[in-house]
Order: structure tokens, then C-alpha cells, then sequence
């Protein structure tokens, strides 16, 4: 009953946003009170049970969002986008320019947690493809997949890092079996399968094209490049002050603030609200209107990825989660591949890789020392599992298709399909691996 409530839920919701035309906030809400309905919550609690998942879901996305799309329409209006993308064009050519995007997914996406490096890079990806006239979904699916890649397999993602303990494994060697699978898995699914979706058109958002200017306009190179990289680079700093400052230094409140996604945002806006803005004769209201104007776009991303907080919490509080992983926990199958089916199970219920990750984990954890299955490759399996299959209960499948204004069908062909190749890439790199370690 609980899988044919999940399946039915899932259902209604893409009937009413597809069929019907509703828009998705109202439809994820009829999903959701369906699906605590057929899932056995009390009616009396459905209400409170909706409000802490919107609650819980913005409460950890709202602020980064925000100030991560005021950070990125600075970016975009002061032509610091322009110069960057100007600047790769004359390095990379076209003809290597989804490497280099895949390349800078990577390397930021190691320190920074999915969804600040989503709203921060996605705005270079729309500058890259106003100045090359190439396909934005091309051009982002490489640097998209690339920051899926870190979210799953590399510490200190949350997931991994979460795993690591449970499962007894070793921060370091994860890290570097986690490297050796994922790039590979970002190739393949990156720039290789980019080139089959040259045909796939989109008009992103207008509050992330550059403003094209002059070319003695625009901001510095150097200007450029440090400050939008400003936030990557105090994030990745704060995460290896984390790792490396005595513990007693490290667990003082003001190293915890500072390495605080929201707050180093706000720095990064402080800065480039100077660097970007004042300093290049732009007066305060000016700023505070593009900073406006990038609110208003946001908006209808932020009601969306609250409707599917509000339907993945049905999905927790009804303990549906645990009941697939339970249904699959006495499967013959290798320890490894059996982890990655659970995580991946839980992951197209729930929609969440964390969720889909930890509790996959759970269920996974008291079976290592039985089957003497590697426990750092158990982390990386489980990794895997918990990026298949990406669909409408996915908040960064509700991301990308309003960024880059797609319908659901584009969608589905370009970043469902992407995040499934991970996955699957993901496994196999891990079987490989198990063969030789």
C-alpha cells in the first residue's frame, strides 16, 4: 500500500501540472495532503505535518537562495559576468568550453554545498551561452553534473560526511576513492551526453543575463574572477579552517559563524556590493534595485521548492522511507549494489539525496561486518544510489527547469536523465573499484 500511495502521489502531481495546468506550488500541495491521506496520517495532523515540511525546506534554502540570486544579477548587470565568460572563451575556445565549465563545477562544487553552488554558478553558465550563442542547456548540464557528482560522492558533503562514521570508514580514503569515481562518472554524464542535447532550446530567466557592455566597461579580469569566485573560495576556506584548526579553536562560535553558508554569503555580498557596484560609480539604489529585481525572479523557484518540502515530508512522517528500505533489506544481492538499489529506492519516494543517503544507511550499517563489504565504498555506493532518477518530488529538479524556463518533458531528457547516468556511472565505478581493493 505505501509503494502504490507514493506511485499514486507522484502521479496526480505530474496529472495536475502537466494536465490540468495548475500551477506546481498548489499542485504539490494537493499531492502531498493526497498522498498523508492515503498514507494513514491523521487528518488533524496533515496541516502541521505540510507547514514544518515548507517550514524545514526554507528554512535551509530560502536565505541562500536569495542572497545567491542577488549575488548572481550583480554579477550579471556590472558585466563581471561578461569579462568571465569573455575571459574562458579566449582560454577554453568553443570547441573545449564544456570541459572547462565541467572542470569549474568540480572544483567549486568540492567545498560548496549543491544549492549555493547552483545559484552561484548558473548565472556563468547563461553569461558563457549570451556571449557563444550555444544552447544553455549544453552549456550547464556539464557544470550541473559535475556539482551533483561532489554532492554524492566527496566529503565534506553532508551525506558522505554523515556516512562516514556510521559505517566506520576513512575520510581520506573516501575522498580519494571518491575522486577516482567521479570523474569518470562527470565525463560521461558531462560534456559526452551535453552534446546529444544541442537540440533542447530554453530562454533562462532574464534577471541572469548580462548586461553587454562595452568592452572598456567592463570590470577588471581580476575584479571579475576573485569576486565571483569570492563566496568558493571563503566557503572553501572555512571548510578547511573546519578540518585543520585545533578542535578546541575550531569549535569556538565565531569560526561555527563564519564558515556559516549564510553568512559567508553575506560577506561576499558586502564585498562585491563594493567591488562590483559602488566602487565602478553605481550609486546604493541602484544595487538595491538590481538586488529587487533578482527577489521578484526568485519567488516563484522559492514557492516550488516549498511544495516539495511540504510532499517530501508526508513521505518521512509516514515512515513510508523506511518501509521500501525494509522491503529490499533481505534481496540476495552484492552488499554494495544492494546498498545503491535502497538509497536509490528511497530517493525517487522522497526526492532528497541526503534523506535518500542516510536512510538507506541506516538500514545498510549493521550488515557491513557480515558480508566484509568495504566501508568506504559502501559511502560512495550508497552516493550513487541517492542521485537516481531525479524527478518532480526533487527540489533541484524544480531548480534547474524554472532557471533554465524548460518544460517538463526537456526536463526530464536533460537533468533526470543526467543525474540517472551518475548514478548508474556512479555504481559501476564502485564495482570497479571493489575488484582491486
Amino acid at each position: 500500500m505505501a509503494i502504490a500511495a507514493v506511485v499514486i502521489a507522484i502521479l496526480i502531481l505530474v496529472v495536475l501540472i502537466t494536465g490540468l495546468k495548475l500551477n506546481p506550488f498548489l499542485a504539490f500541495l494537493v499531492s502531498a495532503i493526497s498522498a498523508a491521506i492515503m498514507l494513514g496520517i491523521p487528518l488533524d495532523k496533515i496541516p502541521a505535518t505540510i507547514e514544518a515540511g515548507i517550514g524545514a525546506m526554507l528554512g535551509s534554502l530560502a536565505i541562500i537562495l536569495c542572497l545567491g540570486a542577488m549575488f548572481g544579477k550583480l554579477v550579471a548587470e556590472s558585466g563581471a559576468a561578461q569579462q568571465i565568460s569573455r575571459s574562458l572563451m579566449n582560454w577554453c575556445g568553443p570547441k573545449y568550453i564544456t570541459w572547462a565549465l565541467m572542470l569549474t563545477g568540480f572544483i567549486v562544487g568540492i567545498p560548496l554545498f549543491y544549492n549555493v553552488g547552483f545559484v552561484l554558478l548558473v548565472p556563468l553558465v547563461f553569461s558563457v551561452m549570451y556571449q557563444t550563442k550555444l544552447p544553455a542547456v549544453y552549456l550547464g548540464i556539464p557544470l550541473l553534473a559535475a556539482l551533483s557528482v561532489t554532492h554524492g560522492f566527496l566529503p565534506p558533503h553532508p551525506s558522505p560526511v554523515a556516512l562516514i562514521p556510521q559505517f566506520g570508514a576513512s575520510m581520506g580514503t573516501t575522498l580519494f576513492y571518491g575522486i577516482m569515481v567521479a570523474i569518470p562518472t562527470m565525463i560521461v554524464a558531462g560534456p559526452l551526453f551535453s552534446s546529444r542535447l544541442k537540440s533542447i532550446q530554453s530562454t533562462p530567466l532574464a534577471t541572469f543575463k548580462p548586461t553587454d557592455l562595452p568592452e572598456g566597461e567592463l570590470p577588471g579580469v581580476a575584479n571579475s574572477f576573485i569576486t565571483a569566485l569570492l563566496p568558493v573560495l571563503l566557503i572553501a576556506l572555512s571548510s578547511i579552517a573546519v578540518y585543520t584548526l585545533p578542535t578546541a579553536l575550531a569549535e569556538t562560535p565565531l569560526i561555527k559563524l563564519l564558515s556559516n553558508s549564510m553568512i559567508v554569503l553575506m560577506i561576499a555580498l558586502a564585498i562585491a556590493t563594493v567591488t562590483l557596484g559602488l566602487k565602478r560609480g553605481m550609486s546604493i539604489g541602484k544595487v538595491m534595485s538590481v538586488y529587487s529585481d533578482a527577489i521578484k525572479d526568485i519567488a516563484v523557484i522559492l514557492l516550488i521548492v516549498a511544495g516539495a518540502g511540504a510532499l517530501k515530508q508526508v513521505m518521512v512522517v509516514s515512515g513510508v522511507s523506511e518501509q521500501l528500505a525494509h522491503s529490499l533489506e533481505n534481496i540476495a544481492l552484492n552488499p554494495l549494489v544492494l546498498a545503491w538499489l535502497i538509497a536509490t529506492v528511497i530517493r525517487i519516494a522522497l526526492g532528497s539525496a541526503t534523506v535518500a543517503g542516510l536512510t538507506a544507511a541506516g538500514i545498510v550499517a549493521p550488515i557491513i561486518p557480515l558480508t566484509g563489504a568495504d566501508p568506504n565504498l559502501m559511502v560512495l555506493a550508497i552516493g550513487a544510489g541517492s542521485l537516481m532518477c531525479s524527478h518532480v518530488n526533487d527540489s533541484g529538479f524544480w531548480m534547474y527547469k524554472e532557471y533554465f524556463n524548460l518544460s517538463l518533458k526537456d526536463t526530464f531528457k536533460s537533468w533526470s536523465l543526467m543525474e540517472t547516468i551518475i548514478g548508474v556511472m556512479g555504481l559501476m565505478g564502485v564495482l570497479v573499484l571493489d575488484v582491486f581493493v
